[in-house]
């Protein structure tokens, strides 16, 4: 009897355990589940988010401050504008001082719009990324824009998959281009996105899939990674890091001894942070910030993507929710909320402006 018992004990506990650990798998089963069901609606918000209207952005405008060290840099008060609308994806903007304008592009029209100070919208350049009528992409259009130490209108070329430079003066624009740099060791680049010089005119960039037709699957992709480069003025191109799935934003500490990339990877979204020890060679590679945590959080859309600093060493830099801003310890000390999916920002003149592309909206917010 005693014996039949213990095994009906043994059995009742055996049960139980299987139970449980059905349970426990069960439970882990759509714990995962819910995860890769939470990084493809990510991924489907931050590719391919509905734009809003201009009252539902405006009431979703607000400064966040975390940090007070952020009221150095911004009032919690400062209002946010609508500049300009009706594109379709902004991008790559840079202030132009001689003439007190911002360019910027709207990639799948492939053009570069200029907006004056009386707010006034031209098309600027038309194709700025490929003259190609055919092309089957939706990013054919210039990405980042930069200007040379000469004065001279210098383009990430998605759709021609080159850095390009504008052979016309600012002042005279055409959209007739000389090719800076179009391949890496004989292979074509995958499609130049953002870019920064260097105090001696070096010029740092990446180099993600996003202006190819099926991105990392795409055919005609001819490198087998995406890298952040450094051209230097010689024409040489050094490989600085290979190890990115999608570098994105990419600047220069004003010192010149640091160098910053976003990177939008939604399974492993962060900033990093390279010393740089002379042109086009770096070490120490760091994150900077890693944003992996705001992945989870509902309404947090949007991944780390193009950035600037101020002279005062601050960053801004675009992300989940809008705007980040950060010290360069790697502090986050507040957020411009623009209730819109925001590729990229410029600071304007005398760097009291902050100028923001978002979605197919141009904003603008007043700076310390």
């Amino acid at each position: 009897m005693k014996q039949i018992l213990s095994l009906l004990i043994v059995a009742t506990f055996f049960l139980a355990s299987c139970k449980k650990e059905k349970k426990s798998d069960i439970v882990k089963e759509e714990h995962t589940k819910e995860i890769t069901k939470s990084k493809e609606t990510l991924k489907a918000e931050s590719t391919h988010w509905t734009p809003r209207t201009k009252e539902e952005m405006v009431s979703m405008f607000k400064i966040e401050i975390f940090d007070n060290e952020a009221l150095n840099v911004i009032d919690p008060n400062s209002k946010i504008e609508i500049l300009a609308s009706g594109f379709t994806w902004t991008e790559g903007p840079v202030w132009i001082k001689d003439g007190n304008y911002l360019l910027f592009s709207d990639i799948p029209n492939n053009k570069v719009y200029k907006l004056n100070a009386q707010r006034d919208t031209i098309t600027y350049l038309h194709p700025s990324g490929i003259s190609v009528d055919n092309f089957t992409g939706s990013e054919s259009g210039s990405n980042g824009l930069l200007v040379d130490g000469e004065g001279a209108l210098v383009l990430m070329q998605q759709g021609s998959r080159m850095v390009g430079k504008m052979k016309a003066p600012l002042s005279n624009p055409k959209p007739e281009y000389e090719s800076l740099v179009n391949n890496y060791k004989g292979k074509k680049l995958n499609s130049p996105n953002d870019g920064a010089f260097d105090k001696t005119g070096n010029l740092y960039f990446t180099d993600p899939p996003y202006g190819l037709p099926l991105n990392l699957e795409d055919p005609t992709k001819e490198l087998d990674f995406q890298g952040v480069y450094c051209l230097l003025t010689t024409g040489e191109l050094l490989l600085l890091d290979a190890t990115l799935k999608y570098p994105n934003g990419l600047c220069v500490s004003p010192d010149n001894s640091k160098l910053y990339v976003a990177v939008s990877n939604i399974e492993n979204a962060a900033w990093y942070v390279y010393d740089i020890v002379e042109p086009g060679k770096v070490a120490n590679k760091k994150v900077f910030y890693d944003a992996n945590h705001f992945l989870q959080k509902e309404g947090y859309q949007g991944l780390p993507d193009g950035l600037k600093i101020a002279k005062n060493n601050y960053m801004f830099a675009t992300g989940p929710k809008g705007v980040l801003i950060f010290n360069l310890k790697g502090k986050l000390l507040a957020r411009i909320h623009t209730g819109q999916l925001t590729a990229n920002c410029a600071l304007g003149k005398e760097e009291k402006t902050l100028y923001m592309t978002a979605h197919n909206f141009i904003l603008s917010v007043n700076l310390k």
